[in-house]
């Protein structure tokens, strides 16, 4: 399953990243608001879903080689980290859906996959 066919049927919004990011395979999912342990445990391919958005998410985001942040409850993304986003080539999409929502929606996709 591609990030692509996430947002397709999830209704995610991108903020940062490019049209081409969005064909990357996802490995799995992984969600988690403690950046120090996300960045212990977040393998690489997997879809980090949190409600955190400033700066340190993207080097997160970056260093484990996420498929993609999911920043959930439509909470607004700092200019900041979405500026810094685009220059470390981190896709950042947004979602109104709850974490647990997209937790659930997106195992289940992967099981399907």
């Amino acid at each position: 399953m591609t990030i692509r066919d996430l947002t397709d049927k999830l209704g995610c919004r991108m903020a940062a990243g490019t049209e081409k990011m969005l064909d990357r395979e996802i490995t799995g999912v992984y969600c988690c608001d403690l950046l120090s342990h996300a960045m212990a445990k977040l393998d690489p391919g997997n879809v980090w879903i949190t409600i955190h958005t400033n700066l340190n998410v993207v080097a997160v985001a970056s260093l484990a080689d996420a498929a993609c942040v999911v920043v959930a409850e439509s909470i607004e993304i700092e200019e900041q980290s979405l500026a810094r986003a685009n220059e470390k080539q981190v896709l950042m999409l947004s979602s109104a859906k709850t974490a647990a929502e997209l937790s659930f929606e997106i195992i289940s996709m992967l099981r399907k996959a």
